[in-house]
């Protein structure tokens, strides 16, 4: 059975006061569940330490595809994982977005991540003109196949769908386009990697995530949990996503 997880982004935000929401957020793991935080990188190593023995692991952002070097303002996946971090979240949408990384980087990057020994949490979505023009399994698909490497298992990868123009508008796909791309997802995976391995990969939806529509989201067919921006800063607005992952089971 695969373990469900409740993943918060907090992007760009998050100062040293902020680490005060962990220890709620630790009081609702467990259970069916498990809890990461990515919070930025000035609060990886504080918050790893605020976050032992709480139930919550803890993740960054975004990782450089060399183990070091002259990079100036990039970080490494060892430099995460000494900082306390068991996860990196790699091409999220704002990532390729912003800083036009493309497939291969993001595969670059997931196998630097997997050679420190962490979780590459791999982002893929469509926008919406992609949506509009019936493209969404074409780009998916592209995604998978481009950003994930060779050797993926069940320990060392997480999918997760965000359908771009979902991102913090509000707007959330039906539970029917929602069970679309996460069957679709899953069956890529099982036909790429094997069975085995395909059915050990969780899939999360990200995209508008809150309390309101968690149950009715964590339902659909091979959501495995939810990777959150906004809800995500505060105990009281995350707990209750956590919640209802708990009682889907």
């Amino acid at each position: 059975m695969r373990r469900k997880l409740a993943a918060g982004n907090w992007k760009m935000n998050g100062l040293s006061a902020s680490l005060s929401e962990l220890e709620a957020m630790g009081k609702a793991a467990g259970g069916a569940s498990d809890v990461l935080i990515c919070p930025p990188a000035t609060l990886v190593a504080p918050a790893a330490a605020a976050a032992k023995d709480t139930g919550v692991s803890i993740g960054g952002q975004d990782c450089h595809a060399a183990a070091s070097g002259a990079h100036t303002g990039d970080i490494s996946a060892p430099m995460l994982k000494d900082a306390g971090a068991s996860h990196v979240i790699l091409g999220h949408s704002e990532r390729r977005t912003d800083h036009g990384e493309r497939n291969e980087d993001v595969r670059l990057k997931a196998k630097a991540a997997w050679e420190a020994d962490m979780v590459a949490v791999i982002c893929v979505g469509e926008s919406l003109t992609e949506r509009d023009a019936h493209n969404t399994l074409d780009i998916i698909g592209g995604q998978l196949a481009g950003s994930i490497p060779d050797g993926a298992t069940g320990h060392n990868l997480v999918v997760a769908y965000e359908p771009i123009w979902a991102i913090g508008t509000g707007k959330v796909p039906t539970t029917d386009q929602i069970g679309e791309v996460h069957d679709f997802i899953r069956a890529r995976l099982e036909r790429r990697f094997g069975s085995g391995v395909g059915r050990s990969v969780r899939l999360l939806y990200g995209g508008s995530v809150k309390a309101s529509n968690a149950e009715e989201i964590f339902a659909v067919s091979n959501v495995d949990g939810a990777l959150v921006g906004g809800a995500s800063l505060k105990a009281s607005d995350f707990v209750p996503i956590i919640e209802a992952l708990n009682a889907a089971g």
